[in-house]
C-alpha cells in the first residue's frame, strides 16, 4: 500500500526528475507524481487544485536551483496557500553548501533537506519503506 495518494516533484532536471519518480513509484510510495519544471508553474497549479477543489500533493520534493522562480522563491509564495492540509515539503538539491542548509531551516514548513539524488535506497531509509 502506498504512503501517499499523491507526491510533487518541482524540479527542472528532467534526468534527475525521471528517476526520482521511478524512484518513488518502485517503492511504492505513493499512487501517482505530478511534475512541475519551475516554482511558478507549480504555484499555479496548486492554486488551480485548491480552486477546483482537487486534492494537493501530501508531499512535495522541491529543487532550490530553478529557473523563472526558484525553490526559495516558491517556499517564501507557498507561505501564502490557504489550505487546511498543506504539502510536507522536501528539499532536494545538488547544493551542500551551509548557507544553503541554514536557509532551508528558516522554513517552519521544510521537513528535510535531502542532497540528490533520490534513490530506492535513499527513500527507503529516510521513510523506512520496504523494497519491492
Amino acid at each position: 500500500m502506498a504512503r501517499f495518494d499523491r507526491a510533487c516533484i518541482i524540479d527542472d532536471d528532467h534526468i534527475y526528475v525521471y528517476g526520482a519518480k521511478r524512484a518513488l513509484l518502485k517503492t511504492n510510495f505513493c499512487n501517482e507524481v505530478v511534475v512541475y519544471s519551475n516554482g511558478l508553474e507549480a504555484l499555479a497549479q496548486l492554486k488551480l487544485m485548491q480552486e477546483t477543489h482537487e486534492k494537493l500533493p501530501e508531499i512535495i520534493f522541491l529543487d532550490i536551483n530553478m529557473p523563472i522562480l526558484d525553490g526559495w522563491q516558491f517556499l517564501d509564495e507557498f507561505l501564502y496557500l490557504e489550505s487546511s492540509k498543506k504539502p510536507i515539503i522536501y528539499i532536494v538539491t545538488s547544493s551542500e553548501n551551509p548557507v544553503d542548509i541554514e536557509k532551508a531551516d528558516q522554513y517552519d514548513m521544510k521537513k528535510n533537506y535531502i542532497v540528490k539524488p533520490i534513490s530506492v535506497k535513499k527513500l527507503t531509509s529516510l521513510f523506512d519503506l520496504d523494497e519491492t
